[in-house]
């Protein structure tokens, strides 16, 4: 069966016959008059030592030395976390792993490895990444994207090379429908090709065949056409036959040529044979390009690198053409590239027995580049490519349905052709780029150095922000998991996971840095240097709780820091309730919240503070006099502050 459609495809055996093939934390010492600096990280490690911790605050700890280098004391930190919890993201199992290697604790480092392995399935996925320099594993890969099925048109004999038509799939078939004059091919026992229209319906449905065009067919083999637009001008394959004489080579063989027909009416009229012809050598298979100033197709003519090349030539405005150029290496191989088809999208699909494969003639896309170029050519995969021969790939860029020919097995001919739904695009792109800003200001921040990691923590690419802070690593992989880490001198620094989509468009990641030594004022709310919204207290109570004790320990330790610091504590509530008893609760609660402090140490003489109840809402969150609100719980919990005014430093 390869040999029929080798035959009839190519129509030379001699010509076109098989052919089988890390980073240092930037530190820099910055002084600001009239300011005092809060180092939130040594807060962190005295907090520790009075006995204060939660989840955060230990992997804030042990990134801080992870990303310094600092393995040691990044081990200790990890192994406090995970005292505390195992309930952290898979990474922490990494770093925990990465630094116990470091201390020489190897037995519990191969232990947090296989956990992380476990959790993320990144060893799954860097022995895939391994596997995939196996073109087969390639081939796996790419799989899996289409919907087949028989066209519903096929005959007993081979039917291919299909073309859209108005609304209509116009394809060569050997079928014999009668008539007067019917020829079979001696070597195939068929009928020589011609062409063939079905109208095509809902979801690519084709209706019964009749032949088409019949000022096109010859008794010899038409194939492969390619109509313009406006379906006034065809390009077709066929013997080499015109005006009732028979071409030959210098072996007495007929070969292959292209040619052009203009419709007149419902006629196809003007047939000629286009200029780069030759009798001494094939040329076959056409496909226009987008703008149909380009026409494609196959040979084997001289300057050809293997059996069968594509080439390209210009088709100029007044209807003449420029000379072919062999689409180059990238394309074409020593073996078979043959029917070629060009998508809306520049994308070039073809079918070879060159380029590795499942078996015969597969299915192969190239993307062209802006110049013109093209730099990987990648197999479809299956099941649009079988072991057998596979070929004649039409798809509509609009539908993603389109129309490929095979003689793999269950088919009901020598080739049949297939209907095809592509439901995922081969070639995704995604563009990863984002902005980096400074967490309380909003504001950009330039300078801050920005790596591409993949999952594994191989270094990918490093940037660094522009004036406007944005960053940009230009095209990644799709559906794929990266880490950005930001670093920037006075900012602690922040790894960011993302995964791109699935599908092709731009991901973009906002960064916020916040500051790591952290300039304070008077006037200045010290809670949002340690991002403090919340003291909670038990319903109508006004006593300091567990985890409240752990936010005012923040406090305590920068007013301890700094002696000579003064604090107005000022506590607030949301609006249920009435105002007056909001009032009396928010007092209770500051005055609460001061006697704490003054029991760690703090003199009350630095200390001030009141409540002010539901007076100093954030949002419009009001509900007097009905103490009813739509507002949500969230939008509640706002009001629902602590603030610590610095009033003297």
């Amino acid at each position: 069966m390869k040999n029929r459609i080798i035959y009839l495809v190519v129509a030379c055996i001699a010509t076109m016959s098989m052919h089988s093939q890390k980073s240092k934390e930037a530190k820099a010492d910055k002084q600001y008059d009239k300011f005092a600096y809060v180092d939130a990280i040594k807060t962190y490690e005295r907090m520790f030592e009075k006995g204060y911790k939660s989840q955060d605050m230990l992997q804030n700890l042990g990134d801080s030395y992870y990303f310094k280098a600092d393995l040691d004391n990044a081990a200790k930190w990890y192994g406090e976390l995970f005292a505390f919890t195992q309930d952290v993201a898979p990474e922490y199992y990494y770093r925990y792993s990465q630094s116990l290697k470091a201390v020489k604790d190897y037995k519990k480092a191969d232990e947090m490895l296989a956990k992380f392995n476990q959790k993320s399935g990144n060893d799954l996925r860097a022995k895939l990444a391994n596997s995939q320099k196996d073109y087969l594993a390639q081939i796996k890969k790419n799989s899996g994207r289409y919907t087949i099925e028989n066209a519903g048109i096929n005959s007993e004999y081979s039917d291919y090379g299909s073309a859209y038509y108005n609304n209509k799939i116009v394809f060569a078939s050997a079928r014999d429908t009668g008539g007067l004059g019917n020829r079979k091919h001696s070597w195939t026992g068929e009928s020589f090709t011609n062409l063939y229209a079905a109208d095509m319906g809902e979801q690519g449905a084709l209706s019964e065949a009749k032949r088409f065009g019949n000022k096109l067919n010859s008794k010899f083999h038409e194939s492969t056409p390619a109509f313009t637009k406006d379906g006034k001008t065809v390009y077709f394959t066929r013997n080499n036959f015109l005006d009732g004489k028979k071409g030959k080579d210098a072996r007495k063989t007929t070969l292959l040529k292209l040619y052009k027909a203009t419709l007149d009416g419902d006629n196809w009229t003007n047939v000629t044979e286009l200029p780069f012809n030759s009798n001494d050598y094939s040329v076959a298979h056409p496909a226009l390009s987008a703008d149909e100033k380009t026409l494609y197709f196959a040979s084997n003519m001289p300057g050809t690198l293997g059996q069968s090349d594509l080439f390209k030539v210009d088709i100029k405005s007044d209807g003449s053409y420029g000379t072919p150029t062999n689409l180059g290496n990238v394309i074409n191989t020593e073996g078979r590239e043959t029917f070629p088809m060009v998508s809306s999208d520049n994308e070039l699909y073809f079918a070879s027995d060159g380029h590795p494969g499942l078996g015969g003639l597969d299915i192969f896309v190239a993307q062209q580049e802006a110049d013109g170029s093209y730099k990987k050519v990648q197999n479809v995969g299956e099941p649009l490519n079988s072991s057998k021969d596979d070929f004649g790939f039409l798809i509509n860029n609009a539908t993603r349905l389109g129309y490929v020919t095979s003689n793999r097995e269950g088919g009901q001919g020598s080739d049949d052709i297939y209907k095809f739904k592509e439901t995922k695009k081969l070639e995704c792109e995604q563009f990863l780029s984002g902005v980096v800003t400074d967490k309380e200001t909003g504001l950009p921040l330039a300078g801050a150095k920005v790596t591409l990691s993949d999952a594994d923590y191989k270094k990918l690419q490093e940037v660094v922000s522009d004036k406007d802070g944005k960053f940009d690593f230009g095209k990644v992989a799709c559906g794929t998991k990266y880490y950005i880490k930001t670093e920037k001198p006075d900012y602690n620094t922040v790894e960011t996971p993302t995964i791109t989509a699935e599908e092709s468009g731009k991901t973009f990641v906002p960064v916020e840095l916040e500051k790591s030594v952290k300039p304070v004022k008077p006037g200045d709310n010290l809670a949002k240097a340690f991002n403090i919204k919340i003291i909670y207290f038990d319903l109508d109570k006004s006593f300091i709780r567990a985890d409240a004790a752990l936010e005012l320990a923040k406090i305590l330790d920068v007013m301890e820091q700094n002696p000579t610091m003064e604090i107005d504590v000022r506590s607030h509530t949301d609006c249920r309730q009435t105002a007056k008893y909001n009032l009396a609760l928010s007092d209770r609660r500051a005055k609460s919240t001061i006697a704490w402090l003054i029991s760690k140490g703090i003199n009350k003489s630095r200390l001030t503070g009141r409540g002010y109840g539901e007076s100093q809402l954030v949002n419009d969150c009001g509900c007097e006099p009905t103490n009813a609100s739509n507002c949500t719980e969230e939008q509640h919990q706002a009001n629902r502050r602590s603030e610590f005014i610095i009033t003297k430093l």
